[in-house]
């Protein structure tokens, strides 16, 4: 796997959740498990989260894992030699698919997860465990699970065609849970900072890295109706954005594939940054 950050301690832009009352994630799953679910996602410049975040309301809970409550992720999203899954969501098709190793580096856990996207924009996740030396791969029992998944889901563009690494990203998170409101379920939402794109595609030793400090991507995940942090970001002139960690990811890093679904954020968050060539390691 590529080399890994090690978290320590909150980034100053989530310092405040500090003060927050945590919640560990058995108590998380319980109430917000929230598999099949609508995402609405937000770029935002990093220096408006303390803004955001002191307005949290009551009843707003942290993941606490073992007193992390901004832990470090990294995830390896795999396709096809003609990037399908990129170029489905490049041109916006309405039944697409991104499949996934995520790895939670502090408590050395890896899972495969396969996310489908059909009608009313409804994203569905699966995923399985995986052994955290394989996550770089997706061959065996793990790739006979994603074509089990995008078969039921009514996808099936790859044939067979191999799955191989093309973009790694690694990011520190903290997760809220939302309490629930009159008519409305608990949900949560996704705070990213410290991001990073790679390239795989270099030469297999060495990546092209891409970082973006002074932006966050936020992320709600809800049933069909928007919850307590989408209408704070509203009201501080916020509003979803077309963002992949994959797909936009990997436009911005590739300039000779099609960007302009992301062009706007591409714009705002990522022209400025420099990309560096570094060790896979």
């Amino acid at each position: 796997m590529t080399a890994r950050h090690a978290a320590s301690g909150t980034p100053a832009a989530l310092a405040l959740l500090d003060a927050v009352e945590g919640v560990d994630l058995a108590g998380l799953n319980a109430e917000a498990e929230l598999q099949t679910r609508i995402d609405r996602k937000y770029m935002l410049p990093i220096e408006a989260l303390p803004g955001i975040l002191g307005r949290l309301p009551d009843g707003v809970r942290v993941l606490d894992l073992d007193g992390t409550r901004a832990s470090a992720y990294e995830s390896v999203y795999f396709d096809t030699p003609e990037l399908t899954s990129f170029r489905l969501a490049a041109h916006a098709r309405r039944r697409r698919f991104k499949i996934r190793t995520r790895s939670y580096v502090e408590s050395e856990a890896s899972f495969l997860e396969v996310k489908t996207r059909g009608g009313r924009a409804l994203t569905v996740k699966d995923r399985i465990a995986v052994d955290p030396a394989s996550a770089d791969a997706l061959t065996g029992e793990a790739r006979a699970y994603a074509d089990q998944v995008l078969a039921e889901a009514g996808i099936g563009e790859l044939g067979r065609a191999s799955l191989d690494p093309v973009l790694t990203t690694s990011y520190r998170r903290a997760t809220l849970l939302l309490p629930a409101e009159t008519g409305r379920p608990a949900s949560r939402a996704t705070i990213d900072v410290d991001l990073a794109w790679i390239d795989r595609g270099v030469d297999g030793r060495f990546g092209r890295v891409l970082r973006t400090p002074g932006s966050a991507i936020v992320e709600t995940k809800s049933g069909s109706q928007a919850g307590a942090v989408d209408r704070l970001l509203w009201s501080a002139g916020h509003r979803p954005t077309r963002v992949s960690k994959y797909a936009t990811g990997l436009a911005a890093i590739r300039p000779d594939l099609p960007a302009n679904r992301w062009t706007r954020v591409i714009d705002r968050h990522f022209r400025t940054a420099a990309a560096t060539t570094e060790p896979l390691g």
